[in-house]
């Protein structure tokens, strides 16, 4: 493979594009790296041919319509209009089974010719560099360096595809991607701040959570995975702390006992399966803040779903502490997302979550029927930005009256939201610990029993409802979340 063209090649494969890309990545990376070590070390700036190395690979597609109509009901990998689509890509090895899972069915359906080439957009220098340590001992100013190297701009890292804003009648070309390589790094330079573990630890199946007793939970659960069933590996904890399969109990519960997860602002825990397929959990904490950040970051890394599995303020008279609420729709009243997703948007239910959170729900409780509905129940979430919204509880009944809403949160309308702006597959399954309108409020001991008898139960209806999704991967990217003008890649 000639890598030292930076000339636009016609792969004949998905597998070929995908190795020159790698490949010219990597040498891109790799010359940065060098000439920063040099510059740190010797302070010989780079010349322009180094300069011209520092540039991120680019994947274009050109469609030569033949008057194909593909039968295909997916919702990606397909191309809609005749023209050329592109998008400069980042960690092309890292990416490569989501890479080949667009590109085999667009190569094999559509009459399309794919390149891979140097594009113009360089790779800012704080994404090369592993620690910082190094620019701290060097001396050297980030000003310094933004002079001789290619810095963050972030007026070239939007989200503009995904929120409707980019002009298709006249652009050329295309977009082939919702993110560009520089939103991607942005954002995965993001998760490794926030969450205490690399990116790369991230599985495609999330569960995100408000509450840190999840976590006890999750690790107890991940840990009986590793004891018992070969498709998991190891877990990773935040720190990058990692627990791998065979190891002795003690010595695993001697790591756990180590891991500091509160330097982080919303640590990540990681079961890894040997398939890829493993579950990641995140602890947001408290908010729509929170929510909205992480979610923005997870979103390039194309996860196949995630759920919302914390707890709410039950509405109703007939709900009980310890109840499930199964949201079907979402009251946003938290403000975040109004600029970019209007709150009068419907975000609609996806029907294959729905019925795996409640399936999940009756294999876990052992319940079905009237008996689950007792337990279940399924309606509106209201999401507020304000923990003490009962103070306003005068001018907020008629609206809570009228939306039908069974629950209350911070987070939920958020995370919906989010999945439904950015593509990806969404729920929400609360647990009710209190009662704000009915004088059941959480109080420390009423809380500390709710949560002993609660939490593990909750959690597993989550993981068995991701085991689920699992195993109906092919009809869970649903077409409800794609709009007219659409880029190929999901």
């Amino acid at each position: 493979m000639n890598i030292d063209s930076d000339a636009f090649i016609v792969a004949h494969t998905p597998e070929e594009a995908v190795d020159r890309l790698a490949a010219l990545h990597r040498r891109a990376t790799s010359a940065l790296t060098q000439a920063l070590k040099r510059y740190l070390k010797e302070r010989i700036e780079p010349d322009a041919a180094q300069r011209a190395l520092f540039r991120y690979p680019q994947l274009r597609l050109t469609y030569l319509c033949q008057g194909e109509v593909p039968s295909t009901v997916r919702a990606y990998a397909k191309v809609q209009v005749p023209g050329t689509y592109s998008s400069t890509v980042t960690q092309p090895e890292a990416f490569r089974n989501y890479l080949l899972e667009q590109l085999r069915p667009l190569m094999s359906d559509f009459t399309v010719q794919v390149e891979v080439g140097v594009s113009e957009q360089n790779i800012p220098y704080p994404y090369v560099v592993e620690h910082g340590d190094e620019l701290a001992a060097s001396g050297v100013t980030a000003a310094e360096l933004a002079r001789v190297f290619p810095s963050t701009d972030l007026s070239a890292a939007s989200d503009g595809i995904a929120d409707g804003l980019y002009d298709w009648q006249t652009a050329d070309p295309l977009p082939l991607a919702l993110f560009d390589a520089a939103r991607v790094d942005f954002s995965l330079r993001r998760l490794v701040h926030y969450t205490g573990s690399d990116w790369c630890h991230m599985q495609p199946w999330i569960l995100l959570t408000n509450y840190h007793r999840y976590v006890d939970q999750f690790i107890l659960h991940g840990l009986s995975r590793l004891r018992e069933d070969s498709r998991f590996v190891r877990m990773v904890l935040p720190g990058n702390v990692v627990i791998e399969r065979g190891m002795e109990e003690g010595e695993a519960q001697a790591i756990i006992g180590g891991v500091l997860w509160h330097r982080y602002q919303m640590p990540a825990y990681h079961l890894v399966a040997e398939d890829g397929h493993g579950i990641t959990l995140v602890n947001i904490g408290v908010g729509p803040s929170n929510a909205k950040n992480i979610t923005d970051h997870l979103a390039v890394l194309r996860p196949h779903c995630w759920l919302m599995i914390g707890h709410c303020g039950g509405l109703r008279q007939s709900q009980t502490i310890g109840d499930y609420v199964l949201a079907h729709a979402y009251m946003r009243r938290d403000g975040i997302l109004d600029r970019v997703l209007p709150p009068n948007i419907p975000l609609p239910a996806l029907a294959e979550v729905q019925l795996a959170l409640q399936e999940a729900a009756a294999q876990v409780t052992g319940e079905r029927g009237e008996a689950l509905k007792k337990r279940l129940r399924t309606g509106t979430v209201l999401t507020y930005d304000d923990r003490n919204w009962e103070l306003r509880w005068a001018q907020e009944r008629p609206l809570i009256n009228l939306s039908r809403a069974v629950a209350v949160d911070m987070e939920s309308g958020t995370i919906a939201a989010q999945g439904y702006r950015l593509r990806v597959p969404y729920g929400t399954l609360l647990c009710v610990s209190d009662k704000p309108l009915h004088s059941e409020i959480k109080l420390p001991g009423a809380a500390n029993a709710f949560y002993e008898r609660a939490v593990t139960q909750h959690l597993r209806i989550g993981i068995a409802a991701l085991d689920l999704l699992r195993s109906q991967l092919n009809s869970l990217h649903s077409r409800k979340l794609r709009s007219f003008d659409e880029p190929p890649f999901r």
